[in-house]
């Protein structure tokens, strides 16, 4: 019995995390395409994603220190609270400072990863419902769930295009959408009200400290990770869906169905990580899948060829996430459990601090005429931090490979 009340439990974290990945998987393309036609230029739209990047890491980084003494379910549940709010204020926001401020305060992630609020709350209920030699595969299910959703997600971002054909306006449709998106909101809360209170515990049970005896490991991660992320947040998807826009001209319909393949790609993927992963252990498998998917982003953004680049973009879709199922389960493999929330709080917070500052940039370039030069950058830097977590921890294990 306790074992099934656990797999419904996971269960449930499965279903809210797809619904929410769903609701990323349309906003992420949509946004570029809201804002601009609001009025904003390329730089106005990069500043927008570097604040969404910028807030959300903070407020992943209080959530992380507080879930350590919170209840997880009442965080997750006021988490789908911002969400709610967040869809609701891009309908009422149509000018550049109220969309900073939406951008700052809300839950859209512009990256349609798993960078936001709910990370860290979710990983951790997720680590402690299993043992060690199925946690990988648990990430696995827990990433391919969300990535799939967030492929069907992408391909919602058609529907704009179909509102328009009967009667509705441009921008009335794209408000709906984000309509969408608080409604599921309310769906995601509605789950993770499902989930038990987190057990009870004195105060003497309490860890005194968020981070104990893995503080060295984990900060030393979370000072890499912010390099993965500085570097991938050149090529946020939003700004990849720019990208497409401007040199290629790319309607909303093509790039939809675009990004549903390339997150179909990215889904099927995590299932063949957690495989190799058992074979080649974690570390390696974040490196040497790592390597290739940037090298295609390099080669996507200098082809003149449309159909070349978005197939480079496409086997880069096959490969570039296989790192996220094994980087979640490495983190909760080398930290001890009391520190699991605080240790998915502080290495996800760099991955969006560190993001907050490229979109900015990539802006800048975009709207200086050199539309390739954010890929090859992110390309470049992804490679330098591959080798360079392959050096610092090709000999810290995780209990299953010891």
């Amino acid at each position: 019995m306790p074992h099934a009340k656990k797999g419904g439990r996971a269960a449930d974290i499965y279903a809210a995390r797809a619904f929410r990945d769903f609701g990323d998987g349309f906003a992420a393309v949509l946004l570029p395409a809201y804002l601009a036609a609001i009025g904003l230029g390329p730089l106005e739209i990069g500043v927008v994603a570097t604040a969404a990047l910028l807030g959300s890491a903070l407020l992943t980084l209080g959530i992380g220190f507080l879930a350590a003494r919170a209840d997880r379910r009442i965080l997750l549940m006021a988490a789908s609270g911002l969400m709610i709010a967040t869809g609701l204020a891009y309908t009422q926001s149509s000018t550049y400072a109220p969309i900073l401020l939406v951008a700052f305060l809300g839950t859209i992630n512009p990256s349609s990863g798993s960078v936001s609020i709910f990370v860290p709350l979710e990983h951790a209920v997720l680590s402690r419902l299993v043992a060690d030699a199925d946690r990988t595969k648990a990430f696995a299910r827990y990433s391919l769930l969300g990535a799939l959703a967030a492929a069907v997600g992408a391909l919602a971002a058609t529907s704009p295009d179909f509102l328009v054909t009967i009667g509705m306006s441009r921008l009335a449709a794209l408000k709906a959408m984000f309509v969408l998106y608080a409604i599921l909101g309310v769906v995601g809360g509605l789950i993770y009200a499902r989930i038990p209170a987190d057990p009870k515990t004195s105060r003497q049970d309490r860890p005194a400290p968020a981070l104990g005896p893995s503080r060295v490991i984990v900060y030393k991660l979370a000072a890499l990770f912010s390099i993965d992320a500085f570097a991938g947040g050149f090529a946020v998807q939003s700004l990849v869906a720019l990208w497409l826009f401007s040199k290629f001209g790319l309607s909303l319909s093509t790039a939809g169905v675009f990004f549903f393949w390339s997150g179909v790609l990215s889904a099927v993927s995590f299932p063949i990580a957690a495989w190799l992963s058992g074979r080649i252990g974690l570390v390696n498998t974040m490196v040497f899948t790592h390597i290739p998917s940037s090298v295609c982003l390099i080669l996507a953004a200098v082809v003149p060829s449309r159909d070349a680049a978005l197939a480079f973009l496409l086997i880069r879709a096959a490969l570039s996430q296989m790192d996220v199922p094994t980087r979640s389960s490495y983190v909760m493999a080398v930290v001890t459990p009391p520190e699991r929330p605080a240790a998915a709080s502080v290495t996800s917070v760099p991955r969006s601090l560190a993001a907050a500052a490229s979109p900015a940039i990539a802006g800048a370039l975009f709207a200086a005429g050199l539309e390739a030069w954010p890929l090859v950058i992110c390309g470049t830097l992804k490679i330098l931090y591959d080798l360079a977590l392959l050096w610092a921890f090709r000999h810290i294990k995780p209990p299953e490979e010891r």
